[in-house]
């Protein structure tokens, strides 16, 4: 209800076309693309003001626990090739890394730049997008904004 609008005529062009707004700089290190570290960081897809693929869903697991994991990658990676392990085992018990929702490949490439502790809001068009099959409540070839907080390395 009291979200700031933001002007289009604010958002940068990354080099791929996509625009993006820079909510808050961050002061940590710099996402660098080719780096092989893992970044870790929350992504909210929201289609028309609803919040409708996010890694701050919750996941019921098997004895009826819950967790929202932030999302791993590399900047400038592969959509989902670093996702490999099958399993991971914390304090709350053995869930799957695979359970977590899937984010469009645009991900990948719009954290490049940011610093950690940076939060952007992105425009994510089709193409980068879920593309002809659309993901929960974002329809096939639909644009939709995107919002990426860089937690840590």
């Amino acid at each position: 209800r009291n979200k700031k609008v933001i002007p289009i005529e604010d958002y940068k062009t990354a080099a791929d076309g996509l625009k993006y707004y820079d909510v808050l700089e961050g002061n940590g290190p710099v996402a660098v693309k080719g780096e092989t570290v893992t970044w870790q960081v929350h992504f909210d897809c929201l289609y028309r003001g609803i919040d409708a693929v996010s890694s701050r869903e919750a996941k019921l697991l098997g004895g009826n626990r819950i967790i929202a994991q932030p999302y791993e990658l590399i900047v400038g990676s592969v959509p989902g090739r670093e996702r490999k392990r099958e399993f991971v085992d914390n304090a709350n018990g053995l869930f799957s890394a695979q359970a977590s929702p899937k984010p469009p490949p645009a991900l990948y490439t719009v954290v490049e730049g940011m610093r950690v502790g940076g939060k952007r809001t992105v425009i994510v068009t089709p193409d980068v997008g879920y593309g002809d099959r659309g993901m929960n409540e974002i329809p096939p070839k639909a644009t939709f904004d995107m919002s990426v907080e860089l937690l840590e390395l």
